[in-house]
């Protein structure tokens, strides 16, 4: 077989779908609302709490809101085409799978290897992140770490190391080894206390909205003593392109296809669900913010809370800042999961060590990939600024909605006969909206993202042509 035959070669669609019924490597314990509070869980956190009003203070002013809506039919584009694919393939990898059925097998293991990177590193962001949170309200106690534990070196003076960031990683971590179903209900319990926080912002918040807070809607266009211009109809698009980074999350459940009960009908479900009920929860909260408060007054740490503390209303602004502590626990949870379950897949598949896709005999869970994947996002979470992590996410995210949105596309075309639980609606352009958005959100990012991007490729292809290649399940396959 020739070196181009061996990197394309790939399983059909129709060898997966059969395969899916048989696979016994995990066991069917989550439903269509565990499923959708995965989803929801990966895509509501910071969006919220902070981006919304940060935006409006900084780009949008109250077309925040449509800065929202603007992402959020770029996101539906990719949503969609997830959709029917988890319903077509239900089988644990999500975007790496799906490449891998369509595309062939390097460019499935360049998606999974960089999903890998993504995740993790996500999980490492919102950690530290979240560990500001909890600094704050322990501070409000009374209650302060030593000087050494707050954060990374270079974040203040004395600080070495993010003790409550890297403690959270690891417990997610091993919330996850145990059983699916517990962690599953832990957040759902998790996510049922963020959405009941965001729905009473929006329910108390409606009564003290004054319309004059939304005059104008759209800012006049500022340029700034640094030359960075701001509002204006550009400052929606810019607005627009940094919220987009809080209206994904959806594609983590469906790399617990295997662990569904009912996967070719809740997968495609809990995608859309997680998505349609986070993005109304998302244009209703940016509406009854810049509605309560004047956008300029936006900026802070914690605008939402902030903005009640100023109505007079601080048992909301405390309510806020403790669901939002609680809250943004299961966006670790589900990007946790999502990185721990493309490890096994690409372990189960040969493209890594084997050591690696042995489930636990007791839990039922991929305890190897949770446990090291807990490890390195603690140090990662606990030893670098988020500043520097940032910069590192997202790429291989936009990436795997480009892959998925043109494979929809070129299914249709090849294979139009397939059994689809979920057709994606007006192809191709659903897929082409999400393309082109994601390229677009993909031309924003910073050069030092691409080039540690193409660090972590290259590092890829070398893993891939010394081990992969060679110990890959499906070369055995056609040799046989």
């Amino acid at each position: 077989m020739s070196l181009v035959a061996k990197v394309f070669r790939h399983k059909s669609v129709e060898q997966l779908q059969a395969e899916a019924s048989k696979r016994t490597d995990f066991r069917r314990v989550l439903g269509l609302w565990q499923l959708t509070a995965i989803g929801i869980g990966g895509i509501i956190g910071v969006g919220v709490f902070v981006l919304a009003g940060h935006e409006a203070a900084t780009n949008a002013g109250p077309a925040v809101a449509l800065a929202f809506l603007l992402a959020g039919i770029a996101s539906a584009a990719a949503a969609l085409c997830y959709a029917e694919f988890a319903g077509m393939i239900p089988v644990t990898g999500s975007a790496y799978t799906y490449s891998y059925a369509t595309l062939g097998e390097l460019p499935a293991w360049l998606i999974g290897w960089d999903l890998l990177l993504e995740y993790a590193l996500i999980v490492a962001v919102v950690a530290i992140g979240w560990s500001g949170y909890v600094q704050a309200l322990l501070g409000s106690a009374g209650f302060h770490l030593p000087v050494w534990a707050q954060g990374a070196i270079g974040t203040g003076e004395g600080r070495v190391f993010n003790l409550i960031a890297a403690l959270a990683t690891l417990g997610v971590s091993a919330l996850l080894v145990f059983r699916t179903e517990w962690g599953a209900r832990f957040n759902t319990l998790i996510v049922a206390i963020k959405v009941v926080a965001v729905v009473l912002v929006i329910g108390v918040g409606a009564f003290y909205i004054d319309p004059a807070n939304w005059v104008p809607f759209i800012p006049e266009r500022v340029v700034d003593a640094n030359g960075v211009g701001h509002f204006g109809l550009q400052g929606v698009a810019t607005a627009a392109a940094v919220v987009f980074f809080a209206v994904f999350g959806y594609d983590t459940l469906t790399t617990a296809a295997e662990e569904s009960k009912n996967p070719q009908r809740d997968l495609p479900r809990a995608v859309l669900l997680s998505l349609g009920v986070s993005m109304a929860l998302y244009l209703a909260v940016s509406l009854v913010l810049t509605g309560i408060a004047p956008y300029t007054t936006l900026g802070g740490d914690a605008p939402v809370s902030e903005a009640f503390t100023r109505l007079g209303l601080p048992w909301i602004a405390a309510a806020i800042s403790i669901s939002a502590v609680i809250g943004i626990a299961s966006v670790l949870f589900a990007f946790m999961l999502g990185a721990a379950r493309i490890w096994f897949s690409l372990s189960r598949d040969g493209l890594l060590p084997g050591w690696f896709a042995k489930i636990h005999p007791k839990y039922g869970t991929p305890h190897r990939p949770t446990i090291v994947l807990g490890v390195f996002t603690a140090l990662v979470a606990g030893f670098l600024p988020i500043g520097e992590v940032a910069k590192l996410v997202n790429i291989g995210v936009l990436s795997a909605f480009i892959i998925i949105c043109a494979s929809v596309w070129v299914l249709r075309v090849r294979k139009p006969d397939l059994h689809r639980a979920f057709r994606t609606p007006l192809v191709p352009l659903i897929p082409l909206i999400g393309i082109a958005f994601s390229i677009w959100l993909l031309s924003e990012l910073a050069a030092i993202t691409w080039l540690i991007f193409l660090i972590w490729v290259s590092l890829g292809l070398v893993v891939y042509f010394a081990y992969g290649i060679h110990h890959s399940k499906l070369a055995a396959e056609v040799q046989e």
